[in-house]
C-alpha cells in the first residue's frame, strides 16, 4: 500500500468528522509538494470547500490539525493546499521494505492471467545493413517491452522482415551483374553490408542509364520507367511470385548471408525476439484478404487490374493494395501479418514500433482490417517515434549518407575505450579483456541512454561526444554511479550490516530523506513509462536517483561513520540505490559494469 493508499481514509474521516459529509477516493487528491514548501505530500482542499462552506485556507488548516499525529509529523496550509510531511519511521519502513523486496518495481496487473502484449520492432528490409534508424527503433521497442513486462504484461517481441520486393530484386540483380560470385567469406565482409553495396551499386548502374536515356532525347519520368535494369528488376519480381527455381534460389542464398549479419547487430546491440515473421510468407495471405475484401465488394479492381481501397468515408483517399501485375505492396503483407499473429497468439494489445512517417500507413491498416472485418483491427497501436540524426560530417557510412548500426556502435566502444585510458590508473589490476568488456558496456550505454532519455516522438540529434560524457544527463554518468556505489560495497566487505538496532529511533537527513523518497518513487515511474509508452521516464529518473545519490554521498561518510545505525542505513541506501538504477537501466536494455 503505497502513500496516498494510506492517507485516502485518514482524509474521509477527517472530512467527515469536521463537516459531516461523506466524500469518495476520487474526491482526495494529493500532489507532490512544490520544492519552496515545507512537506513531502500535499492534499488538494478545493473539493471539500463546497461542503465546509469555508475559505479554501480555513479549510485546510482544519483538515491539517485533523490530520496530525502519528504518520503526519507536521502540516502547513497555503491556500488551498495542506501539505503534510510524513514521519521519518515511515521512510525508514519504506527503505526496509525496498530492501526486502527482490522484485521491487516489478507491477502486477492484477489477479488471473496475465494479458498479452505484442510489440513489433525493427522490420529491416535484406537489401541493406541496418541504420541509425533502426538504431532507435530497436532501442525504443526492446525497451517498451521490458517496461511493459514490469507493468504486468506478457510481452511477446517480434520483428517483421521485409525480405521480397521490388528493392531485394534490385540487389539480387545488381549481384548476378556485376557481384563475380562474390560471398562473405570471399569479401570479408558481413552478409548485410555485402548485399547493401550492391543495393547501392544497383542505384548508381541505373541513374547511368536514366541518364543515357535522356541524353537521347527521353523525359525523365519516362527514362526512369525504360531503363533496362529497372524493367529486369520488376521482371525478376515477377518470377519470384511464380515460384522460379533459379530466382528463389538466389533469393534465399542472399537473405541467409543477410540473416547472419543482422543476428550480429542484433546482439552487439543486446536486442531480440521470441517470433520473427517474414513478408514472404505474409503477403500471400494479404492478397488472400484482400481477393476476399474484392469479393465481398470492400475493395475494387480498375481497368489495368490493379485493387484498390476507396477511404473517401473515412475522410482520406485511395489506397493502392495489388499492384496491375498482381503482385502486392506493403499494406497487403500487413494485413497478411496482423491476420497471421492474432491467429498464432491471444494478442490483448498490438503495438506497432515505426516512425512518425508511416502514421498514414497505419491509420488506414487500422481501417482496413476493421472493414475486413477482424475485430482487433480498432485497436492496433501506432507507436510513433521521431528521426535521429548525425551532426554533419560525423561518422558517416561508406555511402556518405546513412550511418552503419555495426559502424556506430563499434565507434561508441573505441570512443569509451579512448576515453578510460585516462582512468586506467584507478583500476590498476584490470586486464585487457576487462577493460574491453567496460569499453562496450559503457560505449553502448552511452548509445542507447541518449536515444532512450529524449521523449520518443520527437525528432532527435543524437551527438556522439556529449553522450559518452561522464558528467551530465548520461549513461556513463549512471553508470559510473553504480559502479562507485559497488566499491563501497566491496570496501565494506564482509563487515556490510544494513539491520537496523533501533529503526524507531533512527533519524535521517534531508539528503537521506530525498533518497529514500525517489527510491519509493520507482514503481511510480515504472507506471508512468508503461501508460506513456516511454523509455524517457525511466532514463529521467535513473538520472534523477544517480544525482540524489551524489549529492548524498557527498555531504555523508559511509565507511567512516561511527555510528553503528547510521552506518547500517547508509550501507542498505546504497545497496538499494544499487538495486534500482540497474533496474531501471535493465529496462532501458542498458548493462551497468560492477568498476569503472
Amino acid at each position: 500500500m503505497n502513500l496516498e493508499e494510506i492517507l485516502i481514509p485518514k482524509v474521509q474521516e477527517a472530512v467527515k468528522n469536521l463537516y459531516g459529509v461523506e466524500i469518495t477516493p476520487a474526491q482526495v487528491q494529493f500532489q507532490k509538494t512544490r520544492a519552496e514548501f515545507e512537506g513531502d505530500i500535499t492534499l488538494v482542499v478545493f473539493p471539500f470547500v463546497k461542503a465546509a462552506k469555508k475559505a479554501p485556507v480555513q479549510v485546510a488548516q482544519e483538515v491539517g490539525e485533523a490530520l496530525v499525529g502519528g504518520l503526519i509529523e507536521k502540516y502547513n496550509a497555503v491556500q488551498g493546499f495542506l501539505n503534510l510531511r510524513i514521519a521519518q519511521s515511515y521512510w525508514i519502513e519504506q527503505l526496509q521494505a525496498i530492501a526486502k523486496n527482490t522484485e521491487y518495481g516489478q507491477l502486477s496487473r492484477g489477479e488471473g492471467e496475465k494479458p498479452l502484449m505484442m510489440v513489433e520492432y525493427s522490420s529491416p528490409n535484406t537489401n541493406k545493413p541496418l541504420h541509425l534508424g533502426h538504431v532507435r527503433n530497436n532501442l525504443l521497442g526492446y525497451s517498451i517491452a521490458k517496461i511493459q513486462e514490469a507493468n504486468g504484461w506478457n510481452v511477446v517481441k517480434t520483428n517483421i522482415v521485409n525480405d521480397r520486393g521490388i528493392h531485394i530484386c534490385k540487389s539480387m540483380l545488381a549481384w548476378l551483374k556485376f557481384g563475380n560470385g562474390e560471398t562473405p567469406e570471399t569479401s570479408g565482409k558481413k552478409g548485410d553490408h555485402l548485399i547493401g553495396d550492391y543495393y547501392v551499386r544497383f542505384d548508381v548502374e541505373y541513374k547511368a542509364q536514366i541518364k543515357e536515356l535522356m541524353a537521347q532525347g527521353m523525359d525523365e519520368e519516362t527514362a526512369k520507367k525504360e531503363a533496362p535494369l529497372i524493367k529486369e528488376a520488376q521482371a525478376m519480381l515477377v518470377k519470384w511470385e511464380q515460384n522460379d527455381p533459379e530466382v528463389r534460389a538466389l533469393w534465399q542464398k542472399m537473405n541467409e548471408w543477410v540473416y547472419a549479419g543482422f543476428d550480429e547487430t542484433y546482439k552487439q546491440m543486446g536486442v531480440g525476439f521470441d517470433k520473427i515473421y517474414y513478408e514472404s510468407d505474409t503477403y500471400l495471405v494479404g492478397k488472400g484478404e484482400v481477393e476476399r475484401g474484392l469479393a465481398k465488394g470492400d475493395f475494387y479492381r480498375r481497368e489495368d487490374g490493379s485493387v484498390w481501397a476507396d477511404l473517401a468515408q473515412n475522410g482520406l483517399d485511395e489506397k493502392l493494395l495489388l499492384r496491375a501485375d498482381g503482385t502486392s505492396v506493403y499494406m497487403t503483407q500487413d494485413i497478411g501479418t496482423a491476420k497471421l499473429r492474432f491467429e498464432d497468439y491471444p494478442i490483448d494489445k498490438m503495438v506497432y514500433v515505426v516512425g512518425n512517417e508511416q502514421e498514414y500507413h497505419f491509420k488506414v491498416l487500422s481501417i482496413l482490417l476493421d472493414r475486413l472485418g477482424f475485430p482487433f483491427g480498432k485497436e492496433l497501436v501506432h507507436f510513433s517515434y521521431g528521426m535521429v540524426e548525425l551532426p554533419n560530417g560525423k561518422m558517416k557510412s561508406r555511402e556518405g549518407t546513412v550511418v552503419d548500426a555495426d559502424d556506430l556502435m563499434a565507434q561508441m566502444i573505441a570512443d569509451a575505450k579512448e576515453i578510460s585510458k585516462d582512468k586506467v590508473n584507478t583500476l590498476p589490476d584490470i586486464t585487457e579483456a576487462e577493460a574491453n568488456e567496460i569499453a562496450r558496456v559503457v560505449g553502448l550505454g552511452a548509445l542507447k541512454y541518449f536515444i532512450l532519455k529524449v521523449d520518443p516522438r520527437k525528432n532527435m540529434l543524437f551527438n556522439p561526444e556529449e553522450s559518452i560524457d561522464f558528467n551530465g544527463n548520461t549513461g556513463p554518468f549512471i553508470q559510473y554511479t553504480y559502479a562507485r556505489i559497488q566499491s563501497v560495497l566491496r570496501k565494506a566487505g564482509e563487515n556490510i550490516d544494513s539491520r537496523l538496532s533501533n529503526p524507531e529511533s533512527a533519524t535521517l537527513s534531508d539528503k537521506e530523506l530525498a533518497l529514500i523518497q525517489r527510491l519509493v518513487d520507482y514503481p511510480a515511474a515504472v507506471r508512468q513509462a508503461g501508460d506513456e509508452f516511454s523509455p524517457a521516464v525511466i532514463a529521467n529518473y535513473a538520472y534523477a536517483l544517480a544525482c540524489d545519490f551524489n549529492s548524498f554521498y557527498h555531504d555523508h561518510s559511509i565507511l567512516n561513520e561511527a555510528d553503528a545505525d547510521k552506518r547500517a542505513l547508509r550501507l542498505m541506501l546504497a545497496q538499494n540505490v544499487a538495486k534500482v538504477i540497474k533496474s531501471a537501466m535493465a529496462l532501458l536494455g542498458i548493462e551497468v559494469p560492477n568498476r569503472m
